[in-house]
């Protein structure tokens, strides 16, 4: 049964998905904008304030949130990406009515103090310091800065130690009202659920709940570039980008299923060729990164300086080679790959509330999983062809190498070779 949604008279959505014999429950309180929604003087606010709340929320300190949900055997979290923000908890079944009136004091009624705001800049510096450290995050961040430069998509999520010493008490508390504003959230269940009760719970912590919020996002625009930083490291760390379609386009799942080709596996193109046949790399793989109106395909890749640059000419070729119809059997197993992830994915509870509030802030509704693997499985090696070509027609890429010198020349190898 798919998942009905219903709206509060203030324009929160409710959506209830129960699990007959579960005896645990997964809540989701997901509010749809993040750092998109940041310009640059509150780069990382999002995420800021996803700290913040947890200092303290409704009659609750930070030390009594984690207590009173850990004592009914539950665990909470957070999440902050580009376009949505998510807080979750896991309980037993007897927890849902405990857990509700956390997440709702977490959104709604924190209760944020100086100090606290300070001591948290200092951490979200650390990690920021961390993130830095640590190559294949660092690689990441210049691919994202490559492919989007200075738009909302192009910043990182943590923000910079600049923008996160702005934020006051004030501007984080006014940034919240925005961020979290009725409209944009969802209140989502999966498991020892039953709707009424959810309903009545929703209402009680989220239906007093008001304030205008953010504006939708602008429109995001793919731009070509390279971020190359030498690092005397063992390994040189290389993520190549071209621009795809977003989650909302008709040719998503061909971008998944071209993804999953490429280098979803052990037995992708990619896998085979540049680690099993050539012995260029241990680490490589294929992804899809896709947002509401915009989308990369990407590689990354770990490899010996040495071979950074016979890497990215091997990835170029493979790419071009999608613009051929692929075997029957090749794309057989990566719709099995497909569908098999998508369906293991909903044995969780979790997942399933966070994907069903996801699917509610894009399309407005819950889609049945029976009718996306139909999706999946009416692509053609025709359609797949056709959007690898519509990709390389654009003439773009964005690269970003993080190494030894002597690998950072495989930027300019790699667009030589995909387009030349």
């Amino acid at each position: 049964m798919i998942p009905k949604v219903h709206t509060l008279s203030n324009g929160v959505r409710v959506v209830c998905d129960p699990l007959p014999g579960w005896q645990t429950v997964a809540l989701s309180v997901v509010a749809g904008r993040g750092a998109r929604f940041e310009d640059k003087a509150r780069s990382g606010w999002s995420h800021l304030l996803e700290h913040m709340v947890f200092k303290g929320a409704g009659d609750r300190s930070a030390r009594e949130i984690v207590e009173v949900i850990e004592a009914e055997g539950g665990n909470i979290n957070a999440a902050t990406g580009y376009e949505r923000t998510s807080f979750q908890i896991r309980a037993l079944k007897a927890g849902l009515d405990l857990g509700a009136s956390v997440l709702g004091d977490l959104v709604l009624r924190p209760v944020m103090d100086e100090g606290d705001l300070e001591r948290e800049k200092q951490v979200v510096g650390q990690e920021i310091a961390e993130a830095a450290d640590t190559p294949d995050d660092l690689v990441f961040e210049l691919a994202q800065q490559a492919a989007f430069s200075s738009q909302p998509l192009g910043r990182p999520i943590l923000g910079t130690p600049k923008s996160i010493g702005a934020a006051t008490i004030q501007t984080l508390s006014d940034w919240r009202a925005a961020l979290y504003a009725p409209e944009t959230l969802v209140v989502s269940a999966a498991g020892a659920v039953d709707e009424d009760e959810l309903l009545r719970l929703a209402e009680r912590e989220f239906g007093g709940a008001s304030g205008a919020g953010l504006p939708a996002a602008e429109a995001a625009t793919f731009i070509s570039g390279s971020k190359t930083l030498a690092r005397k490291l063992e390994q040189a760390n290389l993520v190549l980008l071209l621009p795809a379609v977003g989650v909302q386009d008709p040719d998503y799942f061909a971008l998944r299923l071209l993804a999953e080709i490429l280098g979803g596996g052990m037995a992708s193109r990619l896998f085979q060729e540049a680690r099993e046949a050539r012995g260029l790399a241990y680490a490589i793989d294929a992804y899809s990164e896709t947002y509401a109106d915009t989308g990369v395909l990407g590689v990354f890749a770990g490899c010996e300086a040495k071979n950074a640059v016979e890497l990215a000419q091997v990835t170029a070729r493979e790419i071009q080679g999608l613009t051929r119809p692929v075997p029957d059997a090749e794309l057989a197993r990566a719709k099995a790959q497909l569908k098999g992830s998508m369906f293991m994915g909903r044995e969780s509870a979790l997942a399933r509330a966070e994907q069903a509030a996801g699917q509610v802030l894009l399309f407005g509704k819950t889609l049945d999983p029976e009718d996306l693997a139909a999706e999946i499985d009416a692509v053609t090696p025709a359609q797949l062809a056709a959007l690898t070509s519509r990709i390389l027609a654009s003439r773009q890429a964005a690269v970003a190498i993080l190494g030894p010198r002597a690998a950072l020349g495989a930027a300019e190898s790699f667009e030589q070779a995909l387009f030349n």
